[in-house]
């Protein structure tokens, strides 16, 4: 068995026994099934009356159909993606400390930097098993609700738009990552996550989003058609530096702190 797989079983061995992942999967799916409700109420607006949800659809310029349901599961990953995905690495990183088995990894005959990438390589996996299983439940959530204009190719094209968006999230992980080892459990990380979209919402308001790191996936995802169309090289080259550098972080304090 190499160093990597040494270093990735027992983080495998941990989801087997953990209720965490389930949570996670249950939360995130809240997304595509009150996306799909609000679909619904705004198809059938004239049966049923006005609701909350119908309305924020209108104002989102949705339409009960299959292309804004794809949308609207990409706009779930760039926006609610930032907070799950942002919970799953703390978890994974913080939890050592909190359990007092950040000792025993150590004791693994593998190296420190093969542990780090081993839990970098089960968040990449977690992230994205949740948002393909997402996408399997808005895809049958659409099929019970009947929306209107499905067409494999515009499917095709926002389903791009998705896993990209996805990716674009997945690589906000890492300094996610670097809080959960630096401050030991997960106070931190999760601490660092609401911070970056309090700022990130101030950031949108003032129209700087596109500069903002934490704001491109949630603008590429498709909130706003003229925020997106700001986007430039520069907006996914800050979000690819800040993954460097929180990959970087990660290894460089995982190898040089302390473990005591």
């Amino acid at each position: 068995m190499t160093t990597s797989l040494r270093a990735i079983a027992p983080e495998f061995l941990k989801l087997r026994h953990s209720t965490i992942v389930w949570v996670t999967f249950a939360a995130f799916a809240l997304g595509p099934v009150m996306g799909g409700l609000s679909l619904f109420l705004l198809g059938h607006a004239g049966d049923m009356g006005t609701s909350p949800l119908s309305e924020k659809a209108k104002l989102m310029n949705f339409s009960a159909d299959w292309p804004s349901y794809v949308g609207l599961l990409t706009q779930v990953v760039g926006v609610g993606g930032v907070v799950v995905f942002g919970f799953v690495a703390s978890w994974l990183f913080g939890r050592e400390y909190s359990d007092k088995t950040a000792k025993d990894l150590l004791a693994l005959p593998a190296s420190r930097s093969s542990i780090i990438n081993a839990k970098i390589v089960v968040y990449a996996m977690w992230c994205l098993a949740l948002v393909v299983a997402n996408l399997l439940v808005g895809l049958v959530v659409g099929a019970l609700l009947g929306l209107d204009n499905f067409d494999i190719r515009v499917i095709t094209s926002g389903l791009n738009t998705y896993f990209a968006t996805t990716l674009l999230v997945m690589l906000l992980g890492t300094p996610v990552s670097f809080m959960g080892i630096w401050g030991k459990g997960y106070l931190a990380p999760i601490g660092l996550v609401v911070l970056m979209l309090i700022v990130s919402q101030i950031v949108g308001a003032v129209g700087l989003g596109q500069y903002f790191p934490w704001s491109v996936p949630g603008l590429y995802s498709g909130i706003s058609a003229e925020m997106r169309a700001s986007l430039t090289a520069v907006s996914f080259g800050l979000v690819g530096l800040v993954a460097v550098l929180g990959y970087v972080a990660s290894h460089w304090w995982w190898n040089r702190a302390d473990q005591n």
